[in-house]
C-alpha cells in the first residue's frame, strides 16, 4: 500500500475534469459507519421518541429481507468505486497503456483488498483454521471491483449493460430453480437457498452466522452487477456531448426506473442485502444513482462545493477510516480530550455530546491527513 488512491477516488488529470462530488458522497457514504449513525441511536435512547427510535431502526440491518437506510452504505461505496472507473482505468487507457497491465493492477487492488478484510475479521495474529473468517466486506468490494474492471477493460459499454442484466437475471434464475439438499427448488431462507449452501460447503473457516454468510462467494455474483452500474454511471458523466445538468437528469431518471423495477421484482425475488438478490442491486442501485445525480448537480453543475467540504475530507481517505477501528482507540482518544464536555452537559445528554466529540476527533485526524496530502492507497 502507498498513499493516495485511484480505487477509492476519482484522481483525475485536471482541475476541470475532476469529480468534486464524487469525494464528497463518499465521505456522505462513510460519515455513518464513522459514527455519524450513533446520533440517531443516541437520541432513540435519550428521548424514547417513536420518531427517533424509527430513526435509529434505519442504522440497523433488517434480519432477512426489506431494506433499511444502512444497507445503502455498504453497495453505494461499491458503486462509487465504480464511478471513478472510467476516470481512473479510463485515463490509462487513453494514455495508451496496456490493457493486460492494467488488468494485472486490477487484480492486484482486489486482492489486497481481500486480504485487508481477512486483516479487518481477525486481527494480526494466527487462529486456528476453523476460526478465521474470511468473507468481508473488503473482500467483497474487491471481487466485485475486480471482476467489473475486468468486464469493463474488455467489453464496451453496450457489453458492460449485457454483462449487468445477465449476471442479475442470471443470478435470479439460479436461485429460483434450485436450493440447498431438502428444501424446495425456489427456497430463500438463510438454511434454504442455494447460495448459502454453497457458501458453507466450500468456504474454509466459519461463516458470519454460522450457516451463512453476507459477505459469501455466491452473492459476489450480483455484487459486481452494482460496480458495473457504477461504471455506466461513470461513462455517462464522462460523455463530453452532454450537459452538466442533461447528465445529472439522465442519473436521476436512471434511479427512479431502477427503483420501480427493483419493487416489482421484489413481489418475486424479495429485496434482501444478506443474499444481495437482484431486486436489492436495482434498490440501492436507484439510490444511488439519484444520489450520485443530486451531489454531481449541485457540486459540478452548480459550483456549490464549500457546504461539502466536511464530507470531501471523510472521502478522501475512506479505508482508512475503516480500518482505523482496529488499529486506533477513538474511543479513549474522545474522552482523553473531551471528557469534561460530557460533564459540563450532564446525563442524559452527555452520551449524545460523546458521539459528537468522536466525530470531531475522526474528522480533526481526517483532516490533518487532509491537509498533509496523505491518502491510504490500494
Amino acid at each position: 500500500m502507498s498513499i493516495m488512491t485511484d480505487m477509492t477516488q476519482a484522481t483525475l488529470p485536471t482541475p476541470k475534469q475532476r469529480l468534486y462530488s464524487l469525494d464528497a458522497l463518499r465521505g456522505f457514504d462513510m460519515f455513518w459507519i464513522a459514527g455519524g449513525e450513533g446520533i440517531f441511536h443516541t437520541l432513540a435512547k435519550i428521548t424514547g421518541s417513536p420518531f427517533w427510535k424509527t430513526m435509529s431502526d434505519q442504522f440497523e440491518h433488517p434480519d432477512w429481507n426489506g431494506f433499511h437506510f444502512y444497507d445503502l452504505i455498504f453497495p453505494l461505496f461499491l458503486f462509487i468505486a465504480g464511478v471513478a472507473t472510467p476516470y481512473s482505468v479510463g485515463r490509462e487507457l487513453e494514455k495508451g497503456t496496456a490493457k493486460q497491465k492494467l488488468l494485472l493492477r486490477v487484480i492486484r487492488r482486489g486482492l489486497v483488498l481481500v486480504l485487508l478484510g481477512i486483516i479487518y475479521n481477525n486481527g494480526l495474529k494466527i487462529h486456528p483454521l476453523a476460526e478465521v473468517r474470511f468473507c468481508s466486506v473488503l473482500g467483497r468490494i474487491g471481487l466485485a471491483y475486480m471482476f467489473a474492471n475486468i468486464i469493463y477493460l474488455y467489453t464496451k459499454q453496450r457489453g458492460q449493460a449485457i454483462w449487468f442484466a445477465s449476471l442479475l437475471i442470471g443470478y435470479w434464475l439460479l436461485l429460483r430453480f434450485t436450493s440447498a439438499p431438502g428444501f424446495p427448488a425456489g427456497d430463500l431462507t438463510m438454511q434454504g437457498n442455494f447460495a448459502s449452501y454453497i457458501d458453507r460447503s466450500i468456504i474454509p473457516g466459519k461463516l458470519y452466522l454460522t450457516i451463512h454468510d453476507p459477505e459469501g462467494l455466491m452473492s459476489t455474483i450480483p455484487a459486481i452487477g452494482t460496480g458495473l452500474l457504477g461504471i455506466l454511471a461513470g461513462q455517462l458523466l464522462k460523455n463530453a456531448d452532454l450537459s452538466g445538468g442533461a447528465k445529472a437528469g439522465r442519473l436521476a431518471v436512471a434511479g427512479v426506473i431502477s427503483l420501480v423495477l427493483a419493487l416489482a421484482w421484489n413481489v418475486v425475488f424479495p429485496i434482501n442485502k444478506n443474499l444481495w438478490t437482484s431486486s436489492f442491486v436495482l434498490c440501492v442501485g436507484g439510490i444511488s444513482l439519484l444520489l450520485l445525480a443530486a451531489f454531481y448537480y449541485i457540486i459540478d453543475v452548480r459550483g456549490h462545493k464549500k457546504w461539502a467540504f466536511f464530507f470531501t475530507v471523510i472521502g478522501m481517505n475512506s479505508i482508512l477510516i475503516y480500518l482505523s477501528g482496529h488499529f486506533i482507540n477513538w474511543k479513549y482518544a474522545t474522552d482523553g480530550f473531551f471528557t469534561w464536555v460530557g460533564q459540563l452537559v450532564g446525563s442524559p445528554w452527555d452520551a449524545f455530546a460523546m458521539v459528537i466529540c468522536l466525530l470531531i476527533v475522526k474528522w480533526a485526524f481526517l483532516y490533518f491527513l487532509y491537509k498533509k496530502k496523505v491518502f491510504l492507497r490500494v
